[in-house]
C-alpha cells in the first residue's frame, strides 16, 4: 500500500492526503528557536502553475520560525490551530485559528508560538509573474 504522504509516480495527477497523518521532520525554520514539525507536501514539480511549494508546519509552544525575507516569490501563511505573534514587514500581531498572512515578495516576516498549545500552519510559496513567465518561455 501507498504512503499517502508520498508524491505518486505521475505528478501531474490530483492527489489527496491527511495533514494529522504525515510524518514530521524535526527541523529549525529560518534560525528560530528551538524545532519545529515540518513536512514539504508539494514541490514546484507537483505544479504546473508557479507554485514553489505547500509546506505544513506544527510550532510546539514556545518555538518559532525566524524572521527571515525571501527573494522572488510570495508566501502565504494560514493558520490551522493555535495561536502566536506574527512578524510581517516591521510590525507584529497576533494570529489564530483562521488568520491568513500573505508575505509580499522581498518582506520580512516570521512567527512565534507563544501560546499553550501546538501552532498547525500551512504555507503556499509562489514565483513573482516575471519569473514564472520567464521559466515556462525557457522550458519551451
Amino acid at each position: 500500500m501507498n504512503d499517502p504522504a508520498t508524491p505518486s509516480p505521475s505528478r501531474r495527477t490530483g492527489r489527496e492526503l491527511r495533514l494529522d497523518a504525515l510524518e514530521l521532520a524535526q527541523v529549525r525554520a529560518h534560525e528560530g528557536a528551538g524545532l519545529i514539525g515540518f513536512r514539504r507536501i508539494f514541490g514546484a514539480e507537483d505544479f504546473a502553475s508557479a507554485c514553489d511549494f505547500a509546506d505544513y508546519a506544527v510550532l510546539p509552544p514556545g518555538s518559532s520560525i525566524g524572521v527571515h525575507r525571501h527573494g522572488d516569490d510570495e508566501e502565504l501563511y494560514l493558520v490551522l490551530e493555535g495561536e502566536g505573534t506574527m512578524t510581517l514587514d516591521g510590525r507584529t500581531f497576533r494570529v489564530g485559528r483562521g488568520s491568513v498572512v500573505l508575505n509580499r515578495a522581498g518582506g520580512e516576516h516570521g512567527l512565534v508560538n507563544d501560546g499553550a498549545t501546538p501552532l498547525k500552519i500551512f504555507v503556499i510559496q509562489v514565483a513573482l509573474k516575471s519569473r514564472a513567465a520567464s521559466g515556462a518561455e525557457s522550458s519551451s
